[in-house]
């Protein structure tokens, strides 16, 4: 699969050349995952697959616009806007199957990551999230790349709990998710970068590097117009 890295920041004011555009990641020129910029559409995607109805991952969601597609979208649940299909169990698009699993992340809004299959590789691509419930993290297996979000190096992210339910909301950090995925994948691609980095965007890589080396683990720092092939 060849994938392209289209969009590296959270939803946070640009201040980086090559880490100014919203979440989206691109495979084999046909699936777009996350649109948080609507100039993602000039790829012309047969499918999109959105993690969740947040703004910086579905632009439409912003201003309430209908999203200026023909492609087929699917999400976690509906939206008045867009014709979605709603994604909570195994399907195929075209000659790819998608297992979508279920994520820890927002009160308001429903999440998902995907597992993309194709010709026997696989990737995991999350989104924004907390944690994965183990009944869920059971279908993950073994991968070859986990691309995941960086809005927060400091262990344990920034976690809130809603007063009268005692649910969670928000990031989880860094160094959580590679505990979660190492068990998982060799490699892990981070994106979806918070303020933290943008501070000294060297200091953050080599930051990376550390956690690299001591969980035995390759890391790779996204940017827009990545491409890496899987």
């Amino acid at each position: 699969m060849k994938i392209i890295i289209l969009g590296t920041r959270g939803e946070i004011k640009a201040s980086a050349p090559y880490h100014s555009k919203r979440s989206g990641v691109l495979i084999d020129n046909k699936i777009l995952i996350d649109c948080g910029d609507k100039r993602f559409l000039q790829y012309n995607p047969t499918y999109i697959l959105i993690t969740h109805l947040h703004p910086d991952h579905a632009y439409f969601v912003r201003k309430h616009e209908v999203p200026d597609t023909h492609a087929s979208i699917y999400a976690p649940e509906k939206y008045d806007q867009a014709d979605i299909q709603v994604t909570n169990k195994k399907f195929k698009i075209g000659t790819y199957t998608i297992t979508p699993i279920p994520t820890i992340h927002s009160i308001y809004v429903k999440s998902n990551a995907y597992i993309i299959e194709h010709n026997g590789k696989r990737i995991l691509y999350t989104g924004d999230m907390i944690w994965i419930e183990k009944k869920y993290q059971k279908k993950i297996g073994k991968l070859d790349l986990v691309i995941t979000e960086a809005s927060f190096m400091r262990k344990g992210g920034m976690v809130r709990r809603q007063k009268d339910t005692g649910k969670i909301y928000g990031h989880t950090g860094v160094p959580n998710l590679i505990n979660l995925f190492k068990k998982h994948t060799d490699t892990i691609l981070f994106m979806h970068f918070g303020t933290w980095f943008y501070k000294d965007i060297k200091k953050a890589r080599q930051e990376f590097h550390k956690l690299a080396q001591e969980n035995n683990i390759h890391i790779i720092v996204g940017y827009d117009g990545l491409e890496v092939k899987v």
